[in-house]
């Protein structure tokens, strides 16, 4: 597989060319590194940690390529484990660290041809053929993530001119982009999540096949997406991917109903929850605080459950809080066949929903009593979200967030003066708990 018009060329940046240091490489990737050109084969360090390492950014993980075999790696180290059908790979285990070892690919080409197949629409379903390091570099998906780090000389090694597009900051696929995502649709997805993260231009041979192929992404399994979701959108740059989304069409072949919802607007206001939650998990993530996806998936579908919520009382004539039961119910159905949410996510996230009505029941114990609940802060935040948003009372908000700072017989004043419910009888003051701090989220919880 190469690139119409190019021919594969090696260029060599040896160690006095680049910034590469090994003291930036954890102590693990080095080890399996040294052990594989110890035993006689070739080791590199590949793909997204030799990019920022030569951007000057810390690494998330180390990556290794060789050309020794997943089994002959599973024999060097025993603290290692064979993974996946469609790509074979090995997994060496340094207690939480984990250290990717992938065997050279080829192009598929001859007698090795069989072990690699595709449906009829071009994806990609098995892709075990093995080659040398100019073959693997030219199978990988963007230039920039196609860079070697050899451990024998400390030299860079770049077959697909990525030295030249990391400093140019594009992001080109490499060769036929359309053929590309055809194989894997989740490449596109990539490149916004590289084009946000590291602030590059995706490239114009790569850029327009996304707005053609986009509806490829409705035969991807809904874990995958969910996946995906949590790479995009907790990476700390999760308003402007939320942006190149909509703008190559993308976000809504994932979320349908948020996307009908976004393109509505309410007495002549955009909606902007979404965009505004994406900001706030952005604040959240440079702070170091931590954000469950919980909370981002409810602020995700939010729009659409509430909608449904009205669109139910109205028709049936359901009180609120049954309708928004109703309305969950059918928007995670439906969600559910183009992203899958963990049940430890969605019984959270539809709590956070359902206790928003209950917001509006300040008198009596009703808030001292919707204080207790497990699901409060997280609730709370999202009315707070909610209000920052338009689409809640900000006095409401506001009561709120002075109900958690007050002593407990402020606290009695506060509902005392929006009056007893009728035919509510007095009753003791229900104990005081320890006040919730204003401005904290789901993540916490």
């Amino acid at each position: 597989m190469g690139s119409p018009g190019k021919q594969p060329t090696l260029s060599i940046l040896p160690r006095s060319e680049h910034t590469i240091s090994r003291s930036n490489i954890s102590d693990n990737a080095l080890k399996v590194l040294y052990r594989l050109r110890e035993a006689g084969y070739q080791a590199c360090l590949v793909g997204g940690g030799v990019r920022d390492l030569l951007l000057g950014h810390e690494p998330k993980d180390f990556d290794i390529a060789t050309n020794a075999l997943p089994e002959q790696v599973k024999s060097l180290f025993r603290n290692s484990r064979l993974i996946g059908r469609r790509f074979r790979l090995a997994h060496v285990f340094f207690g939480p660290e984990i250290i990717e070892v992938a065997t050279f690919r080829g192009l598929g080409e001859g007698d090795q041809d069989e072990e690699r197949s595709h449906t009829d629409e071009g994806r990609l379903l098995r892709d075990n053929v093995y080659g040398g390091i100019e073959e693997d570099a030219w199978r990988r998906d963007f230039t920039v993530n196609a860079l070697y780090y050899d451990i024998g000389d400390f030299s860079v090694l770049d077959y697909v001119g990525g030295v030249q597009d990391l400093r140019q900051g594009i992001l080109r696929m490499i060769g036929d982009a359309g053929v590309r995502y055809r194989e894997d649709p989740v490449r596109m997805l990539r490149a916004v999540r590289f084009a946000a993260k590291l602030g590059f231009r995706i490239h114009a041979d790569s850029e327009q096949p996304i707005y053609e192929h986009g509806a490829l992404l409705q035969d991807i399994s809904p874990s995958r997406i969910f996946d995906e979701t949590i790479k995009l959108f907790l990476s700390g740059k999760a308003l402007q991917t939320f942006e190149l989304l909509r703008h190559y069409r993308l976000f809504g072949h994932m979320y349908p109903q948020t996307e009908a919802c976004l393109g509505q607007e309410e007495q002549n206001f955009p909606l902007i929850l979404v965009a505004r939650a994406m900001a706030n998990t952005d604040e959240r993530i440079q702070l170091g605080k931590p954000v469950t996806p919980a909370f981002l998936y409810a602020a995700l579908l939010w729009e659409p459950v509430r909608i449904m919520t009205q669109h139910i009382m109205q028709t049936e004539s359901m009180n609120e809080y049954l309708a928004m039961q109703k309305a969950s119910s059918e928007v995670v159905s439906i969600q559910s066949r183009r992203t899958s949410i963990p049940r430890r996510f969605s019984m959270p996230m539809r709590e956070i929903w359902q206790l928003q009505a209950k917001f509006l029941r300040r008198k009596g114990a009703a808030p001292f009593r919707l204080m207790t609940h497990p699901r409060f802060r997280a609730a709370y935040d999202f009315l707070l979200l909610r209000a920052e948003s338009g689409e809640a009372s900000q006095e409401l908000a506001d009561w709120w967030t002075r109900f958690q700072e007050v002593d407990a017989a402020t606290q009695q004043q506060m509902c005392d003066a929006l009056g007893k419910p009728a035919g509510q009888s007095k009753r003791k003051r229900p104990r005081r708990r320890k006040p919730h701090s204003a401005g904290q989220s789901a993540g916490d919880s």
